[in-house]
């Protein structure tokens, strides 16, 4: 079993920048992928955001996020945060961390939520304009 607990969401204006955080406390073997989703208000399906691969550290993200959002990790607190800049109003969403035990290459683990094993609860992220 793994935990995660998501810290740092809240209200930022246009432009503004905010670091989440994700702890990850039970079984966390080093092949797994740590990733960020996001579930915007109205959307039935959350969205893939960033992942990260505890060791060596291997990062994917979507096209359109790349450049504003940067996922990085800190072994030694077992802890992935997702740094957003240049936050817009489109961003506004609840922010998910997620770990995937899945061997399948990262594009295809981003595209599929059911790859995903265990997901935390969720911080809001609100951008206003």
């Amino acid at each position: 079993q793994v935990q995660l607990v998501e810290s740092g969401g809240g209200l930022v204006q246009t432009g503004g920048s905010l670091r989440l955080s994700c702890a990850a406390s039970g079984r966390t073997p080093s092949d797994n992928v740590m990733g960020w989703f996001r579930q915007a208000p109205g959307k039935k399906e959350r969205e893939f955001v960033a992942l990260i691969t505890w060791y060596p550290g291997s990062t994917y993200y979507t096209d359109s996020r790349k450049g504003r959002f940067t996922i990085f990790r800190d072994n030694a607190k077992n802890t992935v945060y997702l740094q957003m800049s240049s936050l817009k109003p489109e961003d506004t969403a609840i922010y998910y961390c997620a770990v995937s035990r899945s061997q399948q290459l990262f594009e295809i683990i981003a595209r599929r939520a059911a790859l995903w094993d265990y997901w935390g609860q969720g911080t809001q992220v609100t951008v206003s304009s």
